[in-house]
């Protein structure tokens, strides 16, 4: 049994051990080019959150990590198949009925760990703020580490590239898929296709970007100079980071001028 581990509790240690923070990783259920398994974002948020909390709870902070939620909003990713959608309206009222939960349990802060670019939950923040005693926390940990990330990796990443394949390396690779005759990862380069809109390209207007169409196979960022070393160097950045932030914020009473 690890104590920051909800799942792995029982009601016996709980009843003994109240917690003061929840994480809620969450995740998506969707291709990551040929090499990566759907999972991709749920491991890599299970990973990030349960050893965020572990190195939280050996410094003192009653942290737990909820289950993660498996699946995101992915409307732009349908066209492949088994790509599970949830859309952010529902999104929101999972998260808005597991907020009333944590409140009924004296769980007054709530930090959402999120590992799909597909997910905004910004709004959900501004629509449940002042309407519950639990304080919501925004953790998006590719743009948390982006600074660490242009020093460890080479190539830009969107999805299934370069970052992502070297946590895969580190954490899942028996889930990373190869060619059986050379060895290298199965995957395309990750090339993607411009839009006829030079403002679009610039990033000066914004779509929801049609995957199908974006890419060739799903994968968008080149995920051949990954390795496992560069995985795990950016694992020791976000646990830092991450579990520093989760003992601040076990340490800090909400009062009425919470959290300045």
């Amino acid at each position: 049994m690890r104590p920051w581990v909800l799942a792995e509790l029982n009601y016996g240690y709980l009843r003994e051990h109240p917690c003061q923070v929840a994480v809620l990783p969450l995740g998506a259920t969707e291709p990551h080019n040929l090499h990566l398994p759907y999972g991709t974002d749920i491991f890599e948020a299970e990973t990030i959150a349960g050893r965020s909390c572990e190195a939280a709870h050996h410094r003192g902070a009653a942290a737990v990590m909820l289950p993660a939620i498996p699946y995101g909003t992915d409307t732009n990713q349908l066209a492949f198949p088994l790509a599970i959608n949830l859309n952010p309206s529902t999104l929101l009222t999972v998260i808005r009925d597991i907020v009333d939960s944590l409140a009924v349990h004296g769980i007054h802060k709530l930090v959402l760990l999120n590992s799909h670019g597909g997910n905004d939950f910004k709004p959900v923040l501004r629509e449940l703020y002042g309407k519950t005693s639990v304080r919501l926390f925004l953790c998006e940990w590719y743009r948390m580490a982006a600074d660490a990330e242009k020093e460890i990796f080479s190539t830009k990443d969107d999805h299934a590239g370069e970052v992502e394949t070297s946590i895969a390396l580190a954490y899942f690779p028996d889930l990373v898929a190869r060619d059986p005759q050379t060895g290298k990862l199965a995957a395309d380069d990750g090339a993607v296709q411009p839009t006829r809109f030079e403002a679009v390209n610039r990033g000066w207007v914004s779509i929801t970007r049609p995957w199908h169409l974006l890419t060739t196979n799903s994968g968008a960022g080149n995920p051949h100079a990954a390795t496992a070393e560069k995985g795990r160097a950016l694992m020791d950045v976000l646990v830092e980071r991450i579990s520093g932030f989760l003992v601040e914020l076990a340490a800090t009473e909400i009062d009425d001028k919470f959290p300045f």
